[in-house]
């Protein structure tokens, strides 16, 4: 089952040129089976969701970009925006009492050195965002990202892998032309928010570029 876990809608996000309907729309023209609308630190109703699924006849499933002194953080399964949560410990906090998940958005942002001169001032970059505070509450790192170069995208797969956590995939669209770049490969079916945080906590997933179809990464 291939979901994009990272889209962006206007109005929602203010930096978004993507109409909720046009996007749905193209989203099932490049064949993917969910999308995800996760808009910059607000949340969709519960009620706008189910009226775009029953009038497109496809899953759209709704979670939330939160910003962070310690990065972008993706999460499920939280309904409101709440003072604090800008720090990730009280995200955390907040999002475990819901019963949701939590997931890094492109890791390689403030982390990856543009201008690294060597290897070794790259693994150094590596292992101190190895220690990023927000990290040992998160079940999964964004390892590719449809905005991102390969360049970055390749800092956040190395991030991954020497932490050993599962990796996502999201286009993090703000425009037509985002759409269907990569997406997330799910083991098992999910038919709303509460399975989809199910499988995000069970690592059942790893991430795909559509646009050769492959599979980016060893799957968790």
């Amino acid at each position: 089952m291939l979901i994009d876990l990272h889209a962006h809608t206007w109005p929602r996000s203010h930096d978004s040129v993507l109409n909720p309907d046009d996007l749905i729309v193209r989203a099932k023209q490049a064949g993917l089976d969910a999308v995800c609308f996760t808009e910059h630190d607000t949340m969709w109703d519960h009620k706008s969701i189910e009226e775009l699924r029953a009038k497109h006849n496809f899953l759209v499933l709704a979670g939330v970009e939160i910003s962070t002194d310690d990065g972008h953080i993706l999460a499920w399964g939280i309904d409101r925006y709440v003072f604090g949560m800008h720090r990730s410990r009280e995200l955390a906090s907040y999002t475990e009492r819901a019963s949701g998940a939590l997931v890094a958005a492109h890791p390689y942002r403030r982390q990856m050195p543009w201008f690294s001169r060597n290897d070794e001032e790259t693994n150094m970059a590596l292992e101190k965002a190895m220690r990023n505070p927000a990290y040992q509450y998160v079940k999964a790192l964004e390892t590719l990202n449809g905005r991102g170069s390969e360049k970055e995208n390749d800092f956040s797969r190395r991030l991954q892998e020497m932490m050993g956590m599962p990796g996502t995939a999201g286009t993090d669209s703000h425009a037509i032309s985002d759409i269907g770049k990569v997406a997330t490969h799910f083991e098992r079916e999910i038919h709303d928010e509460r399975e989809l945080i199910e499988e995000l906590k069970a690592g059942r997933y790893y991430p795909v570029d559509m646009r050769t179809g492959k599979a980016a990464g060893t799957p968790s």
